[in-house]
C-alpha cells in the first residue's frame, strides 16, 4: 500500500466537522481533505457522515453526495464515471486510485481522502497536473512514420497488434506517477511511469517507424533511468498495467542497440 503522502507545503489541521444526516441509520464518516488559496489556503480535514441509504456504492457517489447535500465547496474532478477518463484520480485510504470504480466497502473504517501525492493543489481535491502532461507530450504519444502514407490505414497483422496490449490501456489518471517515489524526488526530470508506460507503448507498435528516435530522446540519467523497480506504480495502477514491466523494456532495448 502506498502510505498517504499529502501535497507540497501542507500542514493540515482538524476542520469542520458537519452533522450527521437527520434520521440515518446507515452511515459513514469521511475525512477530506480541504484546501482553498483563495481563502488563504488553510489547509486542513473536513469531516463528514454520509447517508449510505440515499448514496451509490462507490467513493465518487460519495462525494457527490456531499457535495450536493452537505457542502457546495467542495471541489474535485470528475467526468466518465465508468473507470476509463482518469479525471477523479485521488488518495483513497491512502492508496492512489479512481474513485469512480472504487467501492466504499474496500476500505475500512473511516475514509480518508485526498489529494494525489506530491503535488501542488489548485484546491481541494484537485492537483495541478501541468508538469505531468508536459511529461506526457513530451514523449509524444502518437504515430509517427517515415514511409508514405498508404491509401487507407496503416495496417498490422493480430500478432503485432497484441504487442500493444497491457500499454495502450492507459486513462493518464497520474495514480501511478505520483505513488512513485522516484517521481516525487526528480518530477522536474524524470518522465515517470506514465509517461514511459506511453513511450514503451509507441516503440512497441509495430507501424511506428521512429523508434530510434524515441530511444534517442530518452538516453538521459533522469528521464528513464531514475526508476528503481520500486513497483509502486503497477501495484496502483486502477486498470492493472504494470509500467515498471514497460520501463524495464525501454532499457533492454537501450542495452540491445548498445550491443
Amino acid at each position: 500500500m502506498v502510505e498517504l503522502a499529502l501535497p507540497r507545503g501542507s500542514q493540515p489541521k482538524k476542520g469542520k466537522t458537519w452533522p450527521n444526516p437527520d434520521g440515518a441509520k446507515n452511515t459513514r464518516t469521511f475525512k477530506v481533505y480541504r484546501y482553498d488559496p483563495e481563502a488563504g489556503g488553510n489547509p486542513r480535514w473536513d469531516t463528514y457522515t454520509v447517508d449510505l441509504d440515499d448514496c451509490g456504492p462507490m467513493v465518487l457517489d460519495a462525494l457527490l453526495w456531499i457535495k450536493n447535500n452537505v457542502d457546495s465547496t467542495l471541489a474535485f474532478r470528475r467526468s466518465c464515471r465508468e473507470g476509463v477518463c482518469g479525471s477523479c484520480a485521488m488518495n483513497i485510504g491512502g492508496r492512489n486510485t479512481i474513485a469512480c470504480t472504487k467501492g466504499m466497502d474496500e476500505v475500512k473504517g473511516d475514509i480518508t481522502i485526498a489529494p494525489l501525492p506530491h503535488q501542488p493543489v489548485v484546491k481541494d481535491l484537485i492537483p495541478d497536473l501541468t508538469d505531468f502532461y508536459a511529461q506526457h507530450a513530451f514523449v509524444q504519444p502518437y504515430l509517427q512514420t517515415k514511409t508514405a502514407e498508404p491509401e487507407k490505414e496503416w495496417r498490422q497483422s493480430d500478432e503485432d497488434r497484441s504487442e500493444v496490449d497491457g500499454l495502450y490501456e492507459c486513462i493518464m489518471c497520474a495514480s501511478c506517477s505520483t505513488a512513485c517515489p522516484s517521481y516525487w524526488w526528480n518530477s522536474d526530470k524524470y518522465l515517470g511511469p506514465a509517461a514511459l508506460l506511453q513511450a514503451y507503448r509507441w516503440i512497441s507498435d509495430s507501424r511506428d517507424e521512429m523508434t530510434g528516435e524515441r530511444l534517442d530522446a530518452l538516453e538521459d540519467p533522469f528521464k528513464l533511468y531514475r526508476c528503481h523497480t520500486i513497483m509502486n506504480c503497477a501495484q496502483v495502477c486502477p486498470k492493472g498495467l504494470n509500467p515498471a514491466e514497460a520501463i524495464a523494456g525501454i532499457k533492454q532495448l537501450m542495452v540491445e542497440r548498445e550491443g
